[in-house]
């Protein structure tokens, strides 16, 4: 699997497209946000005849329009002036701006113990652990959109890492409440299988009874099919998860999916058989990215295609408020718009994916769409899942704003919603 990355992104911009400048803003843009993209995703996925108008090349690629425009010129001006370190401080106070950890990851998520070193861990469900291993904070290739790019930049304090099992399991047997594990990064199946069952082992030992359900989030499936297809590493890989189904474990696999054409090569078609017979259940999810996804028959004909590859449609997600989300971002109200009329043509096992869903500070949000309340418009909101279980699942309104992409624009609709947007 060959990958680039950095300034090799331009070359190859420069040598499938023969346009100078768009290889010029892939190379000023990528001083600021990760990309990397592997030869699966430029030989099989991108229509280069359709250039930066290919919905795979935008997920990918570089536009100078993630970047205002006075921060472009200012990186574009510093590296013809060839100067590193001018280049470096320009990047970091960009970066600063950028929120690289929306929704209080790191403030409100990571466990408050003095037993042991909880970095790499956030527990921000009552029910639900996530764990970010080490060797994992790394993907196949990068998603332009990814509100986990602060993982993959070279600035250590901004990253997320567990070095192994033990602080997991520990805290696991101090938390019985927890029934759910999710292994993100990053993506945990970059890891070689060795790697993976370290953190996997501890479920079948039976140390950690109260969790039942193991989830794998992964854009392997779409970037990397291979993983699950050739040799040792995949063979060991899909009978490590077929293990955890025969000891009685939900395994699910959380697989990232944001265009139809992903499914369509014979590899993929090929690892999801493969998946399947493992018993581990196939989950789909994404954010609605504009230049990507941003239209109801893109989302329509995924999830359809999903079904009958028996992949469950899970979540339609909201762009988070971090990156170059004003680049990938739609308004609230057009995000259901898309939806609404996305699951519109399907039938109900295609409607088993909820969105718009915010996965915001305070929990899951989805929007319900817009409602005339006292004549007057607003959003009708609900929480999937919070930090506060008590508001999980009961209807509240925010006043309309045809403009908003993002939970923290939005203002209660009355004094009886106030406290759905308290902290």
């Amino acid at each position: 699997m060959g990958t680039v990355s950095g300034t090799g992104l331009s070359t190859l911009v420069l040598d499938r497209t023969g346009d100078r400048r768009l290889a010029e803003d892939v190379r000023v843009v990528a001083q600021v946000l990760p990309f990397k993209v592997n030869s699966y995703v430029t030989e099989e996925l991108i229509d280069w005849s359709r250039g930066s108008d290919d919905p795979i090349f935008r997920l990918v690629f570089p536009h100078r329009d993630m970047l205002p425009r006075d921060d472009f010129e200012s990186i574009r001006q510093a590296l013809e002036n060839g100067s590193r370190d001018e280049v470096a401080g320009i990047v970091g106070t960009i970066r600063e701006r950028l929120n690289p950890h929306p929704s209080d990851q790191l403030t409100r998520n990571i466990p408050q113990t003095t037993d042991f070193d909880p970095w790499g861990l956030q527990h921000k469900y009552r029910e639900t652990l996530l764990i970010f291993p080490r060797h994992g904070q790394t993907c196949h290739s990068y998603c332009g959109y990814c509100f986990r790019w602060a993982q993959f930049v070279q600035q250590p304090e901004l990253r997320q890492e567990t070095s192994g099992a033990a602080a997991m399991t520990r805290y696991l047997q101090d938390h019985p409440e927890i029934t759910d594990v999710l292994l993100t990064g990053g993506d945990p199946l970059v890891m070689r299988t060795a790697l993976l069952e370290r953190y996997l082992r501890p479920f079948l030992d039976g140390v950690l009874p109260h969790v039942t359900t193991i989830r794998l989030g992964t854009k392997a499936l779409s970037f990397w099919p291979y993983r699950f297809l050739d040799g040792p590493e995949a063979d060991t890989l899909l009978e490590l998860l077929a293990r955890l189904v025969r000891d009685g474990r939900h395994v699910a696999l959380m697989l990232h999916v944001s265009h139809p054409r992903e499914l369509e090569t014979d590899a993929a078609r090929q690892a999801i058989r493969r998946l399947y017979d493992t018993g581990a259940v196939l989950r789909s999810q994404a954010p609605l990215v504009r230049h990507v996804n941003d239209d109801a028959s893109t989302w329509s004909r995924m999830w359809s295609a999903q079904v009958r590859l028996g992949i469950v449609p899970y979540y339609l997600f909201v762009e988070r408020d971090t990156g170059a989300s004003r680049y990938f971002g739609v308004p609230l109200v057009r995000g259901w718009q898309i939806y609404r009329d996305a699951i519109a043509g399907l039938s109900g096992l295609g409607r088993t994916a909820r969105g718009p869903v915010m996965s915001a500070a305070p929990g899951k949000v989805v929007v319900d769409g817009p409602v005339e309340l006292d004549r007057r418009p607003a959003f009708a909101l609900r929480f999937l899942q919070a930090r506060r279980p008590e508001l999980v699942g009961r209807p509240f309104f925010a006043a309309f704003d045809p403009h908003v992409q993002w939970w923290d624009e939005l203002k209660p609709y009355g004094p009886s919603d106030r406290p759905f947007f308290a902290e």
